[in-house]
């Protein structure tokens, strides 16, 4: 029997922190549904930025090691849906973690039409800047980003303080709950709709004549 899978990036160097709650209530949605979650820890991590070598192009891997980007994207591969977790630092993603994103997302992993979610925890301000640079890496990579009554942000300086959030605390809770009725209906159309669309090949320009 096929287990529907999801893959969770907790991009926070505080491992047990708002971020990691917010993934947890979301993961808890999914599992109540019988979807699995693995969740990476990737903030505490020493993450080198990409090269710009491109040599992933070719071999579907990077070429940097000692981390866990290559891990991630070979499971990527096989997993229905991905969550991306992230603190705002200076009104964007951390910075260790856009490092693993960019080099994670660039070689391509195939992540049509699976399903999107992220995660965005911050004291002050700064949260929709970040929400969106998280989905940027979901648009990019033709996924469908899940649905929300509201901006995937949760307030508060730690995992403590973020309980008073109850606004936030719902959010990720509808989030969970959309994201799993996502999963499974593209799992049941699967059977029945015909196969999306071929990748068409890209026409790229600088606008330099």
């Amino acid at each position: 029997m096929y287990i529907m899978k999801v893959i969770a990036l907790n991009g926070s160097p505080n491992s047990g922190g708002v971020v990691a709650r917010g993934i947890s209530i979301i993961t808890g949605e999914l599992e109540k549904e019988g979807i699995t979650a693995e969740v990476f820890n990737i903030g505490g991590k020493s993450i080198h930025g990409c090269n710009d070598c491109r040599k992933c192009k070719e071999t579907g891997r990077c070429v940097i090691s000692g981390d866990q980007v290559n891990e991630v994207y070979e499971k990527m591969q096989s997993c229905d849906g991905l969550i991306l977790g992230s603190p705002v630092y200076y009104g964007g993603v951390a910075g260790t973690f856009k490092c693993f994103l960019d080099r994670l997302f660039f070689p391509g992993p195939n992540m049509r039409y699976k399903i999107g979610a992220s995660v965005v925890s911050l004291r002050r301000t700064g949260g929709l800047t970040t929400f969106h640079q998280l989905n940027n890496y979901f648009n990019l990579a033709q996924m469908i980003i899940t649905p929300g009554v509201y901006w995937n942000v949760m307030h508060g300086n730690n995992a403590e303080e973020t309980e008073q959030d109850r606004e936030g605390l719902q959010i990720m809770e509808i989030q969970g709950r959309n994201m799993a009725w996502l999963i499974k209906t593209m799992a049941a159309g699967r059977k029945e709709i015909p196969p999306p669309p071929a990748v068409a090949e890209r026409i790229r320009t600088n606008f330099i004549h």
